[in-house]
């Protein structure tokens, strides 16, 4: 299997699932994703495709407790004003096809024939310091860096040396599942210290190298783990002119 099959997530999670959140997946009409595609979304939520597609997603909805959140094979709709205000998170079968097809990103996905699957889980309210980005060469990880840069988290200092250690020790455990050459694996760290997989992303742009800030490394050397660093204390007479 290619590294661009493998990211797909019903792919990996055929070989994964056992470590990831658990998601159920609901296949799409390929008529109905080249219509998402369009962006027209008059036309796409007035369409009988789509009135199947929200009964087909009512029926997942119905086993899945509190809010869930939804993507597609390839990509989030991190873009989507839904996501900014409730992180992605929807209830409705209704909501949760009108967040998919508002996303310029899955739209993007779905004309380029990405589209095949909308991929159901419960909604996790995660905590920032507890998501990193993996970056593993042939089964080896090679760096880890925090996920949201929004700021310095000072509670990660006193576990980074752990953290860098679980996430090699898992790496090594899943590395005969992984297809051979260089991935991205994002992960959440639980409060009981387990791993869980969030999704997986092709080397290199359009995915964020985040604290590594290029891909343009020597990839032969491990990094680490790279958090954001504390901000700066200036101390004494500072004279500022303009």
């Amino acid at each position: 299997m290619t590294i661009e099959k493998f990211c797909q997530m019903p792919e990996w999670y055929a070989v994964l699932g056992e470590y990831a959140f658990p998601t159920r997946f609901v296949p799409v009409d390929p008529d109905l994703a080249k219509l998402i595609g369009t962006g027209d979304m008059e036309a796409i939520l007035q369409n009988t495709l789509s009135y199947s597609m929200i009964a087909e997603l009512k029926k997942v909805l119905e086993k899945v407790p509190g809010n869930c959140f939804a993507c597609v094979d390839t990509c989030a709709p991190t873009d989507t004003e839904r996501y900014a205000g409730k992180r992605g998170a929807t209830y409705s079968a209704q909501s949760t096809f009108a967040n998919l097809a508002a996303s310029e990103k899955v739209r993007e996905a779905a004309r380029n024939g990405l589209v095949k699957n909308f991929c159901i889980r419960p909604f996790r309210r995660m905590t920032w310091p507890r998501e990193f980005r993996l970056f593993i060469v042939d089964g080896e990880l090679h760096a880890m860096s925090q996920y949201h840069l929004d700021r310095h988290y000072r509670r990660l200092e006193g576990v980074r040396v752990k953290y860098w250690q679980m996430a090699e020790k898992f790496v090594g455990k899943i590395a005969d599942r992984l297809p051979d050459g260089k991935i991205v694996m994002d992960i959440y760290i639980t409060s009981g210290n387990e791993i869980l997989i969030i999704d997986f992303n092709l080397w290199g742009a359009p995915t964020d190298p985040l604290m590594l800030k290029t891909w343009d490394q020597d990839w032969n050397r491990t990094f680490g783990i790279l958090l954001m660093a504390p901000p700066v204390q200036l101390n004494g007479d500072v004279n500022v002119s303009f």
